[in-house]
């Protein structure tokens, strides 16, 4: 791999990183993350939707930083509970919250409900920032299911053991990470980052590249 091209993934999330790296490794390029920048600042994610809190992450950081930096906000949204927790979805149960007392919550607010009442969807929203704080480039997908009764599967993280997918007959923690890689918001959002990304490498070949 070519490791003079480098972003920053603007997380500590280690999951999020293995799954975009994977995604990334085509174009070259390496994908660091925030626990590797002990001067990264905290970015408060204040936006209204999944799109600025995506952007304000990346812009921010990226000026911080003095580096290129990626991105993502990503939420389960839930018919029932008219789109929530939306992008609130980390901290659903409180600002203590984790992802245990997050799906013990979502299990509660929606106890008693038949299968087709229980629609939902999971959204990620990716923007790229220049060292400077443009964003040059967004993209954003989604992922249809439902919520099961109970948790299933051990694989993933956040709401995973509960996001049914009805083809499947699986959630999201039982299908496991090859799967998921396909199917997922984040995979898809991804996908379509890395194919305009590769566009405007074929563009600029030393987009990323450090100086």
């Amino acid at each position: 791999m070519d490791h003079t091209r480098q972003i920053v993934l603007g997380t500590y999330n280690q999951e999020k990183r293995t799954e975009l790296q994977q995604l990334l490794a085509p174009l070259g390029i390496e994908l660091q993350t925030l626990k590797e920048y002990p001067d990264a600042i905290e970015v408060e994610e204040d936006g209204i939707s999944f799109t600025e809190n995506a952007t304000k992450k990346a812009t921010e950081q990226a000026v911080h930083l003095g580096r290129w930096v990626l991105a993502e906000d990503s939420g389960l949204c839930v018919d029932a509970l008219k789109g929530a927790p939306g992008i609130y979805s980390a901290r659903f149960s409180g600002e203590e919250a984790t992802d245990e007392s997050n799906n013990d919550l979502l299990l509660e607010k929606l106890q008693g409900l038949p299968d087709e009442k229980r629609g939902a969807h999971y959204v990620c929203h990716i923007t790229l920032s220049d060292p400077s704080g443009n964003a040059i480039l967004q993209t954003e997908d989604k992922c249809h299911g439902r919520i099961a009764h109970e948790r299933h599967g051990t694989h993933g993280f956040g709401y995973d053991p509960l996001f049914l997918i009805p083809e499947y007959h699986l959630t999201f923690g039982e299908l496991g990470p090859a799967v998921k890689g396909l199917l997922s918001h984040r995979a898809k959002a991804t996908r379509e980052f890395v194919a305009q990304l590769n566009g405007l490498l074929r563009k600029n070949p030393q987009l990323l590249s450090k100086k």
